[in-house]
C-alpha cells in the first residue's frame, strides 16, 4: 500500500482515472435528530434522498459503498463515517481510515482519492492527518510472511488524500510523522508475530540490529558470556532452562546535546515463556510468542524517536531470553542475586519477566536518566483488572503520571493508573532472600508485580511500568486498526509522545 497527499482540488487531481473510488466522510450533525451530513456538497445533493432517509447515518466506522457512481471521474463511490462532531477526535480517524481501507481492498481497485477538502477548516486539523494516516498504514499490516501461498496483498491500492493545504509544512509534518510511526508500529508487530522458533533472542537482536542502522542508532548486544559478567543472575538465571542464549540489546539514540539525561525505555523480551519448571497450561501456550511485546515495542520506540528526529536522547534496553523447563532450568525454591546486590527466591518459574526485567532497570539507572518507562506482557491479572481496552501502569510519582496522561491524551491510547503501595512491597519480601518474585498475599498480582520492580529502580529517579498482558495482542475487536489476533505495537505512540515532552 502507498500514500500520497495532493494539494490539487477534487475534479484535477483525479482527471479521468479508470478504476478507482472516490473516498468521502460523512457524520452525525448535533441537533436533536441527529441528520447526517455529507461532506461534499455537490455529492450530498445527488444522494440528498439517501440522507434523509438515513441510508447514509454518518455514524463512526459507517461504510456505505455505490458502485458506478461516476463521480468526478471516479468509477465507485464509498461513504464513511465519522460520528458526531462534538464527540470527534483524532481517535476517530485513525479507526475510520480502518473501514476506508478495508472496504477499498475488498473493491479491487487500483487507486482511492479521500476527499479531505470538502471537511471544514477544524476537522483538516494536523492531527486528523496524521491519524488518518497512521490508520490507513496500521491496518495495511498483514502477516503473511510465512504461508506457501500468500494472500494478495493490500500494498496494490494507491490512497490520495486530496487536500489544497497539502504543501502547508505542518501537514506535510504531520503525513511524514503519521508515516514513520505506523511503520515502526508495524515493525513491532512483525517481530512479535513471529514464531519462538524464528524469533530467539539472537534474531531478536540481529533484527534490532539491522533496523538501528537504517536509522543511525546505535545498537550494542551482550551475549551470554557478557551477562554473566555484567552480573545480571535475574536474565541468566531465566535463561538455564533454554538452549537459545540470552541477549542484552541496547539502542541510544542521541538527539540532543551529549550532558542531556536520556529518557530510557525498558522492555521485557521473552522470546518465549512456557513457564518453566512451573509450565504453563497447554491451552493458548502458542500465545507465549508474544511475551516479548513490551520488547519489542521498546525497540520500536527507539526506532520512531530516530525517524521522527526528536531534540532529545533516548536508550532502549531490552533483556532478551526464552523461559523453558531444560535439565539446567531454575527450579523452584532457587535463589538468584540480581545486579545491584538483592537476592529473590524464586517461588514460581512462571513469574520470570520481573526477574530479567530486574537487572535491565538497575543498568537503566545507573545511566542517571531523566526517567526509567518499562514496559512487558507481565500479569494475567491485569487481563482480569482492565481487559484489552486499557494498559494499566504503575508510578508513585506525580509529575510522571501527569506527562504519561497527557501523551496518551495526545497519542490516542487508553491507559489507566493502577494502585502502588507499601503494603504491595510488603508482600514481595522473602523468607530465605531478600525478596520473593511472588507475592505472600492474595490477589493484587499485577500491583505486587511492580513493587518487586520497584525495588530495583533507585531511589529519586521518576520510574512507570505499564503492563501490556491484555494490550500487547489480540485487541482487533476494540481497535479496527489491528490485526484480530495478532501483535498491536500497544503503548509506541505514547511513549514516543513521552520521549517528546523531554525536548528541549
Amino acid at each position: 500500500m502507498t500514500i500520497d497527499l495532493i494539494s490539487q482540488d477534487l475534479e484535477s487531481a483525479i482527471s479521468s482515472k479508470s478504476n478507482t473510488v472516490l473516498v468521502l466522510f460523512s457524520s452525525l450533525n448535533d441537533d436533536k435528530d441527529k441528520t447526517p451530513v455529507l461532506h461534499n456538497k455537490s455529492v450530498a445533493k445527488q444522494l440528498e434522498t439517501n440522507l434523509e432517509e438515513k441510508s447514509i447515518s454518518g455514524k463512526v466506522g459507517e461504510a456505505v459503498l455505490f458502485r458506478e457512481f461516476a463521480h468526478a471521474s471516479c468509477r465507485h463511490l464509498l461513504v464513511v463515517g465519522l460520528g458526531s462532531l462534538k464527540e470527534l477526535t483524532h481517535e476517530s480517524f485513525r479507526s475510520t481510515a480502518a473501514s476506508i481501507h478495508d472496504y477499498v481492498k475488498q473493491l479491487k481497485v487500483d487507486e482511492a482519492f479521500i476527499d479531505m477538502d470538502s471537511l471544514a477548516a477544524k476537522l483538516k486539523s494536523e492531527d486528523n492527518i496524521q491519524a488518518l494516516v497512521e490508520g490507513l498504514v496500521l491496518t495495511s499490516y498483514e502477516f503473511n510472511q510465512l504461508k506457501s501461498k500468500k494472500d494478495k496483498k493490500s500494498t496494490d491500492v494507491l490512497f490520495h488524500i486530496v487536500l489544497k493545504e497539502a504543501k502547508n509544512a505542518g501537514i506535510k509534518k504531520a503525513f511524514s510523522e503519521g508515516l514513520a510511526l505506523a511503520d515502526t508500529v508495524n515493525f513491532a508487530r512483525f517481530l512479535g508475530d513471529m514464531p519462538g522458533n524464528l524469533m530467539t533472542p539472537d534474531i531478536l537482536a540481529k533484527k534490532t540490529v539491522e533496523a538501528a542502522k537504517e536509522v543511525k542508532v546505535k545498537a550494542t548486544v551482550w551475549d551470554k558470556a557478557r551477562i554473566k559478567k555484567e552480573r545480571m543472575g535475574g536474565l541468566l538465571g531465566v535463561s538455564m532452562g533454554s538452549d537459545q542464549e540470552p541477549r542484552f540489546i541496547v539502542l541510544e539514540y542521541n538527539g540532543a546535546a551529549k550532558g542531556k539525561k536520556p529518557v530510557i525505555f525498558v522492555g521485557k523480551g521473552l522470546t518465549f515463556d512456557c513457564g518453566g519448571i512451573s509450565i504453563k497450561p497447554s491451552a493458548n501456550m502458542e500465545e507465549m510468542k508474544y511475551d516479548m511485546c513490551g520488547g519489542a515495542n521498546v525497540i520500536a520506540t527507539v526506532l520512531a524517536v530516530a525517524k521522527l528526529k526528536l531534540k532529545v536522547n533516548v536508550m532502549g534496553i531490552v533483556p532478551a531470553t526464552e523461559n523453558m523447563p531444560g535439565p539446567s532450568a531454575t527450579k523452584p525454591g532457587d535463589i538468584h542475586t540480581a545486579r545491584n546486590g538483592k537476592t529473590f527466591e524464586v517461588n514460581n518459574t512462571d513469574a520470570e519477566g520481573r526477574l530479567i526485567l530486574s537487572d535491565a532497570l538497575v543498568y537503566a539507572c545507573e545511566q542517571k536518566p531523566e526517567i526509567v518507562i518499562d514496559a512487558a506482557t507481565l500479569t494475567g491479572a491485569m487481563v482480569i483488572a482492565l481487559g484489552n481496552t486499557h494498559t494499566g501502569y504503575f508510578t508513585r510519582n506525580e509529575k510522571l503520571k501527569k506527562t504519561i496522561e497527557e501523551a496518551a491524551k495526545a497519542s490516542g491510547e487508553w491507559v489507566w493508573n493502577m494502585p502502588l503501595t507499601d503494603f504491595h512491597v510488603q508482600d514481595m519480601k522473602g523468607t530465605y532472600a531478600d525478596l520473593s518474585n511472588i507475592s505472600a498475599g492474595k490477589g493484587a498480582g499485577s500491583a505486587t508485580a511492580a513493587a518487586f520492580l520497584e525495588q530495583f529502580v533507585e531511589e529519586g529517579i521518576p520510574w512507570a511500568h505499564f503492563d501490556i498482558a491484555g494490550t500487547g495482542w489480540s485487541v482487533g475487536n476494540r481497535l479496527k486498526y489491528c490485526p484480530k489476533k495478532g501483535a498491536s505495537g500497544a503503548m509506541i505512540r505514547t511513549f514516543v509522545e513521552i520521549a517528546r515532552s523531554f525536548e528541549r
